[in-house]
């Protein structure tokens, strides 16, 4: 168990890394879920720590206990599941990494749902207390499991629903866009968020499965603002690619600007509708950099408090 936590944690110490490597934070972003959360990453570290692991493991009274390849095994199931569920969120995993940028999101799960998290660590925590060779472990740890997996179907499930619900309401409102994207609120999957694209602005909108109603409401016109041209800077491209384009950038003083990344939903606060992730840029010799992420959401429990009224339905 130690050791496939440790696994299932490396792919994203790539936060750390990217500080690292990297002197312009925007580069060090970038490279969260990149490569480190790839499907090649998960083969050759799976070679490379699971040989480690087995020459420091295999000694003593454990010499002989344990093979090469059960650790290999144990640590490419650790290193792939990481990158494939973070698949299932909207942040996006560029699982094909480096042959290709693309970042796979399903967009039917929050980052942080604890619906999903919750019965698999409540059960991991309980066959802690048996011994290794107790059957009950197996039981448990296949019930914990199970119940994540089933509740990942229903987000999915939801998903769909959801997506088909947002259309209709787009036209019902006679939005001519030319494409949108759905996805659940902060720590849950009931209430949902949609933002559709056209020509001149985004249009956003709030749904709760508890709502009388099957229609998102509470409609908002955000201009998409272009402060800074994707032609002048190669950093506004990179980001434009990171939100798929669902952005705007403001500028707020001679050598600073807003940038708003819209694929995430927005929370009501006292000032109105704010963007949950936004980050100051600036100019930098003949780069763009940014300085460290600030909500700006205000009081954090009463967005949460007003997520929560809005999730209870309309």
């Amino acid at each position: 168990m130690l050791f496939g936590a440790i696994g299932g944690t490396i792919p994203d110490l790539d936060v750390f890394i990217g500080n690292i490597l990297y002197g312009n934070k925007i580069d060090a972003m970038l490279f969260h879920r990149g490569f480190m959360h790839s499907i090649l990453f998960s083969v050759l570290g799976a070679f490379l720590f699971g040989w480690l692991v087995y020459k420091l493991y295999n000694s003593g009274k454990r010499q002989e206990t344990t093979t090469l390849k059960e650790w290999i095994l144990l640590f490419f199931l650790a290193l792939f599941t990481h990158p494939i569920l973070d698949c299932f969120t909207p942040y996006g995993t560029q699982l094909f990494a480096p042959f290709s940028n693309y970042r796979v999101a399903f967009n039917n799960i929050a980052v942080l749902d604890p619906l999903y998290t919750f019965p698999f660590l409540i059960c991991m925590l309980v066959l802690m207390c048996y011994r290794r060779t107790a059957t009950k472990r197996k039981r448990l740890l296949r019930l914990g499991i199970g119940i994540s997996s089933a509740y990942l179907l229903l987000t999915i499930g939801n998903k769909y629903y959801v997506d088909s619900v947002f259309e209709k309401s787009l036209t019902e409102n006679s939005i001519e866009y030319t494409r949108y994207s759905a996805q659940p609120t902060l720590l849950n999957n009931i209430l949902w968020y949609g933002i559709a694209e056209t020509k001149t602005e985004y249009h956003i909108a709030f749904y709760s499965l508890l709502d009388a109603e099957p229609r998102f409401s509470e409609w908002q016109k955000i201009p998409k603002t272009r402060s800074i041209s994707k032609v002048e800077f190669q950093d506004m491209r990179d980001l434009a690619w990171f939100s798929k384009d669902y952005f705007n950038v403001q500028r707020t003083s001679e050598n600073e600007y807003l940038y708003n990344d819209l694929r995430y939903p927005l929370l009501k606060t006292e000032k109105g509708y704010e963007s949950v992730f936004s980050f100051q840029l600036f100019k930098e010799n003949d780069r763009l950099n940014m300085k460290d992420f600030e909500p700006r959401i205000g009081s954090f429990g009463a967005a949460m408090s007003e997520l929560w009224q809005r999730m209870k339905g309309v």
